[in-house]
């Protein structure tokens, strides 16, 4: 792709997150998001492979279908009450299709269709910017209104996405499918408790965020796109693929890395609220995920392809780990410490 062009979708891309994070107005919020979609198909459909252009027309789709839902919901709370502030959506029905609408934009379960397929066509880098910079935008809407969107809703939703996350990724082969399930299911957990605490979602979030930059660009690194691929990859850059894994264990939540944080933090806020039921189900849903993250790590760092011979020669590539990657994984992995400080913030 022309850098030129390439800078100007990504300038496109932080002028649609601004606009839309920091309007009051559902009108201004509606042209950020369409700003969003628009700058982000090229770059998807950049390598003009069929694949590619069947996931940016997936993409556009869906996109413009959750875009027309906001419009809707916004334009039917705008006729009952009269007001286009965002914060004073209050009418039942415009809630619920602004619910509906979110989750398709978020790749939410039940509307978690298109993403997966979507992020399969698209590049790792690509990839990437779908799975954190592009959900921004609705994560902020939602946190706007979650006052007045229905919690039982959410949290059923958010049941069933961690369901579907953990059992639709037990049989994936492809790395970036995986990861869109890995997605799907961190939404539960956001959506989950979004009513009750609005700060733990947004510091699930960024958590969420840094992990999956850490995958992405170690996989982008590593030139890998299957687990066929991600075996032989010890033989080429052993530290990368130390690195990959405890990020992966990360991703997994288990303590004592950083991704336990949000996780615990999560199950604690549930109690508090009297939701035991909840905490405890989603808790054993996200072992469905941990499978996967297991298997992942297990492909990176444990197994032996079947013709280890040929791989055996090529050792050591010299590649140097970019330092980007470097402090993504220290932070992905150590963070857990300062949870005391965490958690008297949120």
């Amino acid at each position: 792709m022309n850098p030129q062009a390439k800078l100007i979708f990504v300038l496109s891309l932080m002028l649609g997150t601004t606009i839309t994070i920091s309007s009051n107005h559902w009108a201004t919020a509606w042209a950020g998001l369409e700003i969003n979609t628009l700058a982000i198909l090229p770059m998807i459909s950049k390598s003009h492979h069929p694949r590619s252009i069947e996931a940016a027309t997936k993409y556009f789709l869906t996109q413009a279908a959750a875009s027309a839902l906001v419009l809707f919901s916004s334009m039917t709370n705008a006729w009952h009450t009269g007001q286009w502030d965002i914060t004073q959506l209050t009418h039942p029905v415009s809630c619920l299709i602004l619910t509906s609408a979110i989750a398709i934009k978020l790749g939410l379960a039940p509307f978690h269709f298109w993403f997966p397929e979507v992020l399969q066509g698209s590049p790792l880098t690509t990839g990437l910017l779908l799975s954190t910079i592009m959900k921004f935008p609705p994560i902020t809407l939602l946190l706007m209104t979650a006052h007045s969107l229905n919690p039982t809703l959410l949290t059923g939703m958010a049941l069933l996405s961690a369901a579907l996350g953990g059992w639709m990724g037990l049989n994936q082969t492809q790395t970036r499918k995986i990861l869109a399930f890995s997605s799907i299911s961190h939404l539960g957990w956001m959506a989950i408790i979004i009513s009750y605490s609005p700060k733990l979602t947004l510091l699930n979030f960024y958590l969420y965020v840094m992990m999956t930059a850490t995958v992405f660009l170690t996989l982008n690194s590593a030139k890998v796109l299957k687990l066929s691929t991600l075996m032989t990859t010890w033989s080429k850059t052993p530290s990368l693929n130390a690195m990959l894994l405890l990020t992966l264990l990360s991703l997994a939540g288990l303590p004592p890395l950083t991704g336990f944080l949000p996780k615990w933090l999560i199950i604690q806020e549930l109690t508090k609220q009297d939701m035991m039921l909840a905490a405890m189900v989603i808790s054993l849903l996200s072992l469905l995920s941990l499978f996967f993250y297991l298997r992942l790590a297990y492909c990176a760092t444990i197994t032996l392809p079947p013709h280890t011979t040929n791989h055996m020669k090529q050792w050591h590539n010299n590649k140097p780990i970019h330092c980007s990657i470097a402090i993504l994984t220290i932070m992905s992995s150590m963070l857990l410490p300062i949870s005391p400080l965490l958690s008297t913030i949120t």
